[in-house]
């Protein structure tokens, strides 16, 4: 009787008492340590890594499922181990949706990990600059991310999409930028096209004098920047070039691209013939003056900044050399001079 009045005498003691309660708790909190170590060897690897499985969370999936799942497919030891340790994590709900890929030699919290966190499987694609849509859509379906080229490019060309980014234009053509993307394995080809959308505007802020407001202006410097894009192979060219197309508009002579031809093609020709530049379309600048009616493929940051940047010349022509470089002529008789000698050459 005499201990237990001392006791609660002691109790009194606000001191005394934090110091019990954290006892307590560190008691807990070992018991917890050693019951974890007990059950250590449920939650090791199941083998070294070298078999892969690929699992799919659906939406409203329960985590039941998903350790049956596992546990099945031999990636876990236990599957009431697996779901012991999601509730005491606090992560008994938070398994992400997705497409996983987990291997053997992953412990069960390395696979919640995984799961929780939403390290889905992704595919990485590169877009090189001056791609047309219809070469991105082939370059998706040969990474399999879309069925075919003329669903992403139906996508692509949404109006509502277009609408949303005020792209004052019936295709998206110019404004998908070329660059590597790293994807979710399933992810949606329309969120393939914003994603691209945005990556152009995001990188329009570094072009000098871009101002994404001016709908009419940004549309014709895209335009632009497509034509330098296809014509010049080299970044330090397409300045000079913007500057002699911009030149031939000024005085109402025909841009006379050979690129905007070439994007009447499915796949590029290797060399036009002159029944190529007769061919009746908008897109012909050589039957046309200024501007076809859109981009004619997605310009990268370089020529973009060409095209709100030119270099002003005294040039008008220009001619493409065989080392991939251009020459640049004043004159059309000096033009002439140049395809001589750097072009006839090469197909006698």
């Amino acid at each position: 009787m005499k201990f237990f009045k001392e006791l609660f005498l002691k109790l009194k003691d606000k001191k005394i008492l934090r110091q019990i309660l954290i006892g307590v708790i560190l008691i807990i909190f070992i018991a917890i340590l050693g019951i974890l170590s007990l059950h250590e060897w449920k939650g090791g690897a199941v083998g070294d890594g070298s078999t892969k499985f690929e699992i799919e969370v659906e939406p409203g999936e329960t985590a039941n499922k998903v350790a049956k799942e596992l546990k099945s497919n031999k990636m876990i030891h236990s599957s009431k181990y697996f779901l012991y340790l999601l509730k005491f994590s606090g992560n008994i709900s938070n398994l992400k949706q997705g497409i996983y890929v987990v291997n053997d030699g992953m412990s069960t919290w390395k696979i919640i990990k995984t799961l929780v966190e939403g390290r889905v499987k992704t595919i990485t694609f590169t877009i090189p600059e001056g791609y047309t849509n219809r070469q991105i859509g082939d370059v998706l379906v040969k990474k399999k991310i879309v069925s075919s080229r003329d669903d992403f490019i139906k996508e692509a060309d949404n109006s509502e999409l277009l609408k949303k980014y005020k792209i004052p234009a019936k295709t998206s053509e110019g404004y998908l930028y070329p660059e590597t993307y790293t994807i979710p394995y399933d992810y949606k080809p329309s969120k393939v096209a914003e994603m691209m959308i945005r990556r152009f505007f995001s990188n329009l802020e570094k072009v000098e004098g871009a101002n994404r407001e001016n709908i009419e202006e940004l549309h014709s410097k895209v335009v632009l920047a497509s034509i330098v894009e296809r014509e010049a192979k080299k970044k330090d060219e397409q300045p000079l070039m913007a500057g002699v197309f911009l030149k031939r508009i000024k005085i109402g002579m025909p841009l006379e691209s050979c690129a905007t031809v070439q994007y009447l093609f499915d796949k590029p020709k290797k060399r036009l013939l002159e029944k190529d530049l007769e061919i009746v379309s908008p897109y012909n600048t050589y039957l046309n003056k200024g501007y076809p009616p859109g981009p004619i493929s997605n310009p990268g940051l370089p020529a973009l900044r060409a095209a709100y940047k030119p270099t002003e010349s005294d040039s008008l022509f220009f001619l493409v050399k065989p080392d991939g470089s251009h020459y640049f002529s004043r004159t059309h008789k000096e033009h002439l001079e140049a395809k001589k000698k750097y072009i006839d050459v090469l197909y006698e």
